[in-house]
Parts: structure tokens; sequence; C-alpha cells
């Protein structure tokens, strides 16, 4: 079956282009764009150097999409293949309050409630944890993101159980537009 090569409703992670910014994003709007840098997980695999490309995109309505890709790297920088893959959405809730929806292919969906702790950083924190019988075990999370002289700065930490939280995965991303 052939389509159109792009949809018939605008989508863009550029406030310059495509529909008008709804005034329920000004709360996360310093996030919209496309994002690209290299961070350090840590998991049951061992801690590695990865790369990301981050996309937060908008289509007139009250939610940001969110969409991120890794690929594992070696110390030296060379590119191993995929890793960590995650799509959702950013719901603002009122001036400060913040929704986050995630979901991965490892079988596990997270939803975050937080607050935008300035207009550039914000602070999430699990609100429900549902995974597949395969899935890695998650019983709570916690993600800091924050614009940093330009850059997109966020660390993860989960835990397991009822462990403590640990570092998950942190990143510096450069703007690409």
């Amino acid at each position: 079956m052939s389509g159109p090569t792009e949809l018939p409703v605008p989508d863009t992670a550029d406030v310059r282009t495509g529909p008008e910014v709804s005034e329920a994003l000004l709360s996360v709007l310093p996030l919209l764009g496309e994002w690209h840098g290299e961070g350090q997980a840590a998991g049951a695999g061992g801690d590695h150097r990865f790369g990301q490309w981050i996309r937060f995109g908008h289509d007139g309505r009250g939610f940001l999409a969110y969409e991120s890709r890794t690929w594992r790297l070696t110390d030296d920088g060379t590119i191993v293949g995929p890793d960590v893959r995650e799509s959702g959405f950013w719901r603002p809730r009122g001036q400060d309050d913040v929704e986050l929806l995630v979901a991965s292919p490892d079988g596990l969906v997270e939803i975050y409630v937080g607050t935008a702790r300035t207009t550039t950083s914000w602070e999430l924190t699990s609100d429900v944890l549902a995974r597949t019988p395969d899935a890695p075990e998650v019983s709570r999370a916690v993600r800091l993101y924050g614009i940093v002289e330009g850059a997109l700065m966020y660390a993860i930490d989960r835990a397991a159980g009822d462990a403590p939280l640990r570092p998950t995965m942190s990143a510096r991303l450069d703007r690409l537009r």
C-alpha cells in the first residue's frame, strides 16, 4: 500500500513554522526542537556511552510529542548498534505542573508527574509504572531535565523493588534546530 510522503496534518519541532503554538505549552516550550549529543548509561549489561537524538514536536494542541533514539558507543566513540528507544508525550497541566507519558519497546510504560522548577528545568517522579513480564523490573523512577547554557541535560534514576534509586542514564544534548 502506498501513501503520501507527508501527513495531511502539520507537526513541527520549530516554533517558526507549522501550526501556532498552544499557550498551554509555555512551561515546556524551551524543550521544543531536535537535540543531539552523548551520554552515559548504567544497567545490567554494564556501564556504557551512548549517542542520542531527541525530538520534541507539536501540532498546535496542548502537548509535546516526544521521541528519543539512542545508539551504543564504544569508549573510543565507535557506534556499536541501536540502544534505548522511547516515545511519549509531555502534557503541561496549569502553570507549573507537567505530566510525562513514556513507552519503550522493552515493555515498560511510565507515567510521571512533576513541575517546571524554573522556565528551563523540570523534575518528574513516577506515578504509574507498568511492564510486560519480560521487561526490566522498575518500581519507581525520577527524571530531571534542564537547559543549561543552551544544552539540554537530563538524568534518569530508577529503582527495582525496595532498592534505592540508582543513576540509569544521563546526557548532554545540543540543539540541532
